[in-house]
């Protein structure tokens, strides 16, 4: 059985985020995406909200699953004893990025293997930083988020707001 992990903050998850687990979950038996909870990093939604709002636009695939990671990977990895991490890539700057972690998990575990996933073109400029920052100010998120998220957005700024 081929298994491995798509990790990522899903802060919040995207269009492009469905894309990688969709084409991921096509090539592997079971693919199981990593919530990271980096306690040194200040976040929207919590790892819990992640993690709900992950499992419900992920439910229609039956070999995946989602849950929190609130440890370096390459150990997680190691506890569930995953060797493949999928990333997604948009451009160069992801791809330089990626490329570091990934020759930083090999040092940690060499048996650890990075597949670089490059986003469908209609989800190369999707950065979750930028789609909060458009839903801070009332923007149209539609085509960017599935409607899940652009509510889960809307309330948050809601209720931050107020």
């Amino acid at each position: 059985m081929l298994k491995a992990a798509f990790p990522g903050s899903f802060d919040p998850p995207t269009l492009g985020h469905l894309n990688i687990i969709e084409r991921a979950a096509a090539i592997f038996d079971e693919l199981l995406v990593v919530v990271a909870e980096n306690h040194q990093k200040k976040y929207l939604f919590s790892a819990v909200e992640r993690v709900e709002m992950m499992g419900q636009l992920a439910a229609d695939w039956k070999n995946v699953s989602v849950t929190i990671c609130d440890s370096l990977i390459v150990d997680f990895l190691q506890k569930k004893d995953i060797k493949l991490l999928v990333r997604g890539v948009r451009g160069v700057d992801d791809f330089s990025y990626e490329f570091e972690l990934s020759m930083m998990n090999k040092a940690l575990d060499p048996q650890i293997e990075t597949i670089f996933m490059t986003t469908d073109p209609e989800y190369f400029v999707l950065r979750s930083s930028s789609i909060k920052e458009l839903a801070f100010f009332q923007g149209n998120v539609t085509g960017m988020v599935p409607p899940l998220v652009a509510e889960a957005l809307k309330e948050k700024y809601c209720s931050i707001l107020s």
